[in-house]
């Protein structure tokens, strides 16, 4: 007749009539998250607080060559649309977007970051004011469309910065510039039309530059960013 086991019998007990019993490693429920990505699209680690910081000084750089006005118009032409497209294309939308307020914020404190060096809470009231709120919405529509893309490739890259980068801030510049000078939109927008064969040249080079900087360094990809995906997790061991 078998013998019953007490219920009081320690589990590191052993006998010949009561074996040791197996001891389970309670395993965490949710494995720690790796270093190298963020638990969350929001959440901004040290890495791209200094991507942010590096592309809004490379926002603030592009604008070192100086304005071109052609014919008069008010709204100058400058290369920091550039910047816009290559911190949207790299960082993403949310962190893209992050990288020009900060740049917008120093231009606010005083700092003379925009090209011409002009700066100041004025700048914001001027003819400039719609394409300046385009540098962030701008990033932040290239980033929602690269990251919607499974693999980064130079046309679906120039796709997002024509949209982001020149239809998005020609749909905020052209009508806020109207209202502050007082001309048509219709006389704007045709205005603006000098603006379209550099901002093209411009879109290809961030395309171009996204797609190198991907290919050479791959955790550069906006698409690494955010939660992990089943491709970029660690391998779990087969002892796991």
């Amino acid at each position: 007749m078998p013998r019953a086991v007490p219920a009081d019998l320690p589990d590191d007990a052993h006998t010949d009539e009561f074996p040791v019993r197996p001891v389970s490693t309670p395993r965490p429920a949710h494995p720690a998250p790796h270093p190298e990505y963020a638990t969350s699209r929001w959440s901004v680690t040290a890495s791209d607080a200094a991507r942010i910081a590096t592309f809004a000084a490379l926002t603030a750089v592009l604008g070192m060559p100086g304005p071109l006005a052609l014919f008069g118009n008010a709204v100058p032409i400058t290369l920091q649309t550039l910047g816009v497209m290559l911190a949207g294309a790299l960082l993403g939308a949310w962190r893209g977007a992050l990288a020009m307020l900060t740049f917008l914020a120093l231009v606010a404190a005083g700092l003379p970051l925009l090209s011409g060096g002009r700066g100041g809470p004025g700048v914001f009231v001027g003819p400039s004011a719609g394409y300046l709120v385009g540098f962030v919405v701008g990033a932040a529509v290239i980033g929602l469309i690269v990251q919607r893309f499974t693999t980064l490739s130079f046309w679906r890259v120039l796709a997002a910065c024509v949209v982001g980068g020149m239809l998005v801030m020609y749909a905020l510049g052209i009508p806020l510039q109207s209202l502050v000078t007082g001309f048509s939109l219709r006389t704007v927008a045709t205005g603006a039309l000098m603006y379209l064969p550099g901002d093209l040249l411009k879109a290809v080079v961030a395309a171009s530059v996204t797609v190198g900087v991907v290919r050479a360094y791959p955790a550069a990809s906006p698409l690494r960013h955010g939660v992990k995906t089943p491709e970029n997790q660690p391998t779990a061991s087969p002892a796991a």
